[in-house]
C-alpha cells in the first residue's frame, strides 16, 4: 500500500496512507473533514463512506465571512 490521492465527483477531496494494515483517510476538503483520520480497508470503502456521509447530510455548513 502507498500513498493515494481520493477523487470524489471529479474533485480531489483527500488523501489515503498505510496505517496499521489499512489505509487512513486524510481530508483535504471541509465538506468531508468528518471522516478525516478513519481507518478503511479500500479506497472503494473510503467513497462510500464520502457518499454515505454526503447524503446524511454529515458535511459541516459554511459560515458567511462578513
Amino acid at each position: 500500500m502507498q500513498k493515494q490521492a481520493v477523487v470524489f465527483n471529479g474533485q480531489e477531496v483527500g488523501i489515503v496512507i498505510p496505517a496499521e494494515d489499512r489505509l487512513k483517510f486524510i481530508a483535504v476538503r471541509f465538506h468531508v473533514i468528518g471522516l478525516d483520520n478513519r481507518l478503511f480497508d479500500t479506497v472503494t470503502d473510503v467513497r462510500r463512506a464520502i457518499t454515505e456521509h454526503l447524503a446524511a447530510g454529515s458535511a459541516p455548513s459554511a459560515v458567511p465571512w462578513h
